[in-house]
């Protein structure tokens, strides 16, 4: 790409990307990072050698602008960075919360202006990344974006009320799986397995149960039927509890 990016913010999320758009061979006329704490932009630099390491006004001054903070941040952030954002440019939303409106409160010269909810599993370009645009985005833009986001994998566009959903169904939903799974493949050397056949054994398995569960054509009940001994079964009751008061109360502090 001829365009040029710059990351406000070069922690995780920033990460994620750099290596999506690395992994793809993706070529940009410039990338630059700004991050407060210099050890965080040193351990970027360090792994992407090519990022320039800057500071926040000339990062906000390239085409295209992530903004890559925790939302209790970000509001102040752009009122800081506001004056270095041309009005032709790209800016990029990555943290929930904080809607296009609020954004462009800050940002009243750019009309292209995204939000897009990244997901860790970008890292090899198997993202699940709902985004949406600006009502006054440019249609030529968009297109644009679109194609540069779907480097990371599924990239997809939809309305903004739905976007901290997504964050609580898509992004952060490995965390509620990755710790059983590691524990899982202890056990699996615990009883018999090598590292390399228990982490097979689960990662075979949890693929073709995905399939059957949302491919097969069969009701949830049913596929859950079709396996009569269920070890933790007595404790399903407490597990869906706790996905039910953690998430929805986690949602309802994300949302706007």
């Amino acid at each position: 790409m001829k365009q040029s990016i710059g990351f406000i913010g070069g922690g995780r999320v920033t990460r994620i990307l750099l290596q999506a758009f690395k992994n793809e061979n993706a070529q940009f006329s410039k990338i630059v990072v700004t991050d407060p704490n210099q050890d965080v932009s040193g351990k970027l630099k360090k792994s992407f050698p090519e990022i320039q390491v800057d500071n926040a006004s000339l990062t906000a001054s390239q085409d295209i602008v992530f903004i890559s903070l925790h939302p209790p941040v970000v509001m102040d952030t752009l009122e800081l960075i506001k004056g270095s954002i041309n009005s032709n440019a790209i800016v990029i939303s990555l943290a929930p919360k904080i809607t296009v409106a609020k954004i462009s409160s800050k940002l009243s010269q750019v009309k292209n202006i995204a939000r897009l909810i990244p997901n860790a599993t970008s890292f090899i370009n198997e993202g699940y990344n709902p985004v949406c645009f600006s009502s006054d985005f440019s249609k030529s833009e968009k297109k644009q974006v679109l194609e540069l986001l779907k480097l990371m994998g599924n990239t997809f566009e939809v309305s903004e009320e739905k976007l901290e959903s997504y964050a609580i169904m898509s992004a952060m939903l490995p965390t509620y799986f990755w710790f059983q799974w590691k524990e899982l493949a202890e056990i699996g050397k615990k009883i018999g397995l090598s590292e390399k056949e228990s982490n097979d054994s689960i990662n075979d398995t949890l693929i073709a149960s995905l399939n059957l569960m949302y491919k097969s054509g069969l009701t949830p009940q049913a596929v859950m039927d079709l396996i009569p001994v269920k070890p933790i079964g007595e404790h399903e009751l407490q597990i869906t509890e706790i996905y039910n008061i953690k998430l929805i109360g986690l949602y309802d502090k994300i949302k706007p």
